[in-house]
């Protein structure tokens, strides 16, 4: 049978000359995007590093922080915690003579519990200093690096060998104004980018607590091997968000739970009708860690659109109300593990599951391997079942 020409819902076309040219610099973008600096000899190696973020990193290469030394710092918190509290009831249970007038009262139930809490107070805070979900979040007191430091968020890297078991050349939608009417022309390999980073804004608006941090996050679907159709960009979706973090210090079988997180998240493909998808959301974050394992829950609500203008009325229905992602890291070796689901039973029970692999070739890059199966590996995609097996290079990972 024929293959049907390109139709006019294709993306922008782009030269062939650009995916050499992509992969010829990888080397100095993995110079100039790793937020971790080369491992250094002596703390007097770090000091002409230019950027906070990579000083710190350097830092803490060369004085060790490892899971012993988090479990230190998180005994020291509990510790002090405890002093704290034992102190203010103590503050609360003095005896004050019977003729003490309102004033002394208030001064012995107020002032000194606030200077005695001082004590305590950079002890408190500096509650798992070096773990992973801390080396990301800067949640200790000792990891702050103050606003505006860009730092990664989620990992980057390029996938110039993207395949996929199930092409997806009619996208549709319960919205008629959303269904492609004629196939397009798209290949089963193509190549996958992913950009990622998030700087902070404002720190410990409550105390010694509660940071802001805004993040963008970029995915590309090149159809970079498509001739017939001028090797167009088949999805692109754009993700930026605005987070509210804070640190905690608690256990929970065996996990310590490290960060509490509500977001405002945007998704969208920057698409016209009848490609367009997008949706906005309200997530809520909950980082747990234990040495080399970190995992984060993620249930999220789905801010409501009118229906006339809903590209995808039933996306929560495919990528889901929620996901938990598991990571390992070790040795150079990150495995993560994210799983997603609708949450409903039934016809509309549906998710999917990504595994990653990123492992070291040098010093500056790392391979990657990445395997996705079920529904929404793009907003696209997000009614469409297939399975994904990309393999390539990162500049960046989780940890």
């Amino acid at each position: 049978m024929r293959r049907l020409p390109p139709v006019s819902v294709l993306p922008p076309r782009v030269p062939a000359a650009l995916a050499t040219a992509l992969l010829a610099a990888l080397p100095a973008l993995a110079a100039s995007a790793q937020d971790i600096a080369p491992a250094p000899t002596s703390a007097a190696a770090c000091v002409g590093l230019e950027t906070d973020a990579q000083r710190l990193a350097c830092y803490d290469a060369v004085h060790g922080y490892t899971p012993a030394a988090t479990r230190q710092a998180d005994a020291v918190a509990v510790e002090a915690q405890r002093l704290a509290e034992a102190e203010r009831a103590a503050a609360r249970s003095a005896t004050l003579p019977a003729d003490a007038g309102l004033a002394d009262r208030a001064r012995a139930r107020t002032g000194e519990l606030f200077r005695r809490d001082d004590l305590y107070r950079d002890e408190i805070a500096n509650a798992g200093r070096g773990s992973l979900l801390d080396s990301r979040w800067e949640l200790a007191k000792d990891s702050k690096l103050g606003a505006f430091q860009l730092r990664a968020y989620k990992p980057v890297y390029l996938l110039p060998a993207f395949w996929t078991s199930n092409v997806n050349e009619a996208p549709h939608s319960p919205n008629p104004a959303n269904t492609v009417t004629t196939p397009q022309v798209l290949d089963s390999a193509e190549l996958k980018f992913q950009l990622s980073f998030k700087t902070k804004v404002a720190e410990d608006l409550f105390g010694d607590n509660g940071d802001v941090w805004i993040g963008y996050t970029q995915s590309s679907r090149w159809q970079a091997y498509n001739t017939e159709a001028s090797r167009p960009f088949r999805e692109t979706n754009y993700e930026p968000e605005a987070m509210l973090v804070f640190r905690n210090n608690y256990s929970l079988f065996g996990w310590k739970g490290r960060m509490t997180g509500l977001s405002l998240n945007h998704q969208s493909n920057g698409r016209s009708d009848p490609l367009s998808r997008s949706w906005n959301r309200v997530i809520l974050s909950v980082g747990l860690d234990r040495e080399n394992w970190a995992l984060v829950l993620r249930p999220w609500y789905r801010i409501e659109e009118d229906v006339a203008d809903d590209n995808n009325p039933d996306i929560e229905d495919y990528i889901g109300r929620g996901d938990a992602m598991l990571v390992y890291n070790r040795n150079g070796h990150e495995l993560s593990l994210t799983a997603r689901h609708s949450l409903r039973g039934g016809e509309r029970s549906h998710g999917s599951v990504q595994l990653d692999w990123g492992f070291p070739i040098n010093n500056m890059l790392r391979g990657r391997v990445q395997v996705f199966d079920g529904y929404g590996e793009s907003l696209i995609d997000y009614n469409h079942k297939a399975t994904y097996v990309g393999v390539g290079v990162s500049l960046l990972e989780w940890f």
